[in-house]
């Protein structure tokens, strides 16, 4: 009896809010990670994360199913990720540090509850950055053909299953965001920054050639598939806006981290928003919303058939290649401070959490995860773990959107740089949307996250519970000392 009270206290005890305040301020004074991104490159990072390839081809995939009305689609998406986005605001301005929706979960809904959540972000994290970089070699190759008319052999550039053995691009790419990311935060920032500007540049670039290509006539009928089609395209481009959610792994890492937080996470929303809408309707407006089946190349191919020239072509291969770089580094950069958190606070080894005194940076726990996602792109296809990625993302979703209604109960006066407008409306809103998505994902999807957390419980009770920070130590009860003389 006395080891099962034991085993739920530990599930359910809190890391304490001011055991949170505590590892910030051992950043604020020069221990721990170091304090070197401002707003702007944090901004970036969240921008960086989210516009990948899918912009690129979504609307392939999107537009057959909704037709024109694929614009209210991205709406609706910018709209489910803005509920969540609001919430994430609020817990990091909250709890400025790093582990995201795993510290957030610590604080409101107990230890185990926020284990659980650390895995649904490794698994989100690993998988995700494995399966963006298995595909590099593939936009790899289109921009080479284009550029000098060569390829990579299929054997060394497509992940198995798709007539690869090894997929050495995508190896490769995970290996040297690593290289970069062990230099350091600030350096790793600054060429994410370069990065995502320059596909924005690209995409712009899209929407000024495509207006001249524009006919109001493509928008006609606008919604042929009705609202069923429109909500189906929704949950196709949703996953379009998963990232934001990387500028909270940064917490520990910002400047002035309560109103640096909360801002970047709007901003880069608001930007990715204004891009994925301006981008699909210059594209439906561009050509007949029935030209899009079929089509392989993405935008490239749009601004093809209208300009007559190759060279948009190449330069929306260039951004593809681009984006793939930029969400990998954003990726392995999260995951590595989710990590480092998990190993700070006794749930992961130690090895984790230990920094290089030069650069400031997680290096083992960097080399690490390297080594494991580069691995995951070389030899195993990816296909069927994208549901169960998803599964992992919106459970960390939900949590942080409950986490907000917990903490304003039990911690009404804590300092918060920023509230969720609407409260509770929204936190609410971002639970239905959330679980609504959830729902529709398949059983094998359910079956094999099951496991996945039935190997979280068993590496929780053997390993984790017990090295805790929480987890009280026992009394040293010091040796009698001889009499004197």
């Amino acid at each position: 009896m006395r080891a099962d009270v034991t085993l739920r206290h530990q599930l359910l005890r809190r890391k304490p809010l001011q055991a949170f305040a505590d590892d910030a301020g051992t950043a604020d004074h020069g221990g721990g990670l170091r304090r070197t991104v401002g707003p702007f490159q944090l901004t970036m990072i969240g921008i960086g994360a989210t516009i990948g390839t899918g912009i690129f081809f979504a609307l392939n995939a999107a537009v057959p199913e909704a037709g024109p009305a694929v614009i209210l689609s991205f709406v609706i998406g910018a709209i489910t990720a803005a509920l969540t986005a609001l919430c994430y605001a609020e817990l990091a301005s909250a709890v400025p540090v790093s582990g995201s929706s795993y510290s957030y979960a610590y604080a409101t809904l107990g230890e185990f509850a926020a284990y659980a959540v650390g895995w649904c972000l490794l698994l989100e994290y690993a998988v995700s950055g494995a399966a963006i970089a298995v595909s590099w070699g593939q936009y790899l190759n289109d921009l080479t053909q284009r550029l000098f008319g060569v390829q990579m052999p299929a054997a060394i550039s497509a992940p198995p299953g798709d007539g690869g053995y090894l997929n050495l691009p995508g190896a490769v790419l995970v290996l040297m965001c690593c290289f970069l990311l062990v230099r350091g935060a600030k350096e790793s920032a600054a060429v994410n920054t370069v990065m995502v500007l320059l596909k924005l540049g690209v995409l712009a670039l899209f929407v000024v050639l495509g207006v001249a290509g524009f006919h109001s006539a493509n928008l006609h009928p606008f919604a042929p598939m009705g609202m069923a089609g429109v909500g189906a395209a929704a949950s196709t481009v949703f996953f379009s806006f998963i990232g934001l959610d990387a500028v909270s792994t940064a917490g520990e890492e910002v400047r002035n981290p309560r109103r640096t937080l909360p801002l970047a996470i709007i901003c880069a929303l608001l930007v990715v928003t204004t891009v994925y809408v301006l981008v699909a309707l210059v594209g439906v407006g561009a050509q007949p919303w029935t030209a899009f089946a079929g089509q392989e190349a993405g935008l490239s191919e749009i601004l093809a058939d209208l300009t007559g020239a190759s060279w948009p072509g190449v330069l929306l291969s260039a951004g593809a290649v681009l984006s793939i770089v930029s969400v990998t580094l954003v990726v392995l950069y999260g995951q590595t401070r989710i990590l480092y958190s998990m190993g700070r606070d006794g749930m992961l080894p130690s090895a984790f959490k230990r920094l290089s005194p030069r650069t400031g940076t997680p290096v083992l726990g960097t080399v690490i995860v390297g080594v494991f996602v580069a691995g995951l792109a070389a030899v195993v296809p990816l296909d069927v773990l994208a549901d169960l990625t998803s599964m992992g993302t919106l459970v960390a979703f939900t949590v942080v959107s409950v986490g907000v209604i917990i903490l304003r109960r039990k911690a009404p006066d804590l300092d918060r740089g920023f509230k969720v407008p609407g409260y509770p409306v929204v936190p609410v809103l971002s639970v239905a949307f959330c679980a609504y998505l959830l729902y529709g994902l398949p059983l094998p999807t359910y079956i094999m996250f099951a496991c996945w957390l039935a190997l979280a419980l068993v590496i929780y009770v053997l390993y984790s519970r017990h090295h805790s920070r929480l987890e009280p130590q026992p009394a040293v009860v010091a040796e009698p000392q001889p009499a004197a003389g």
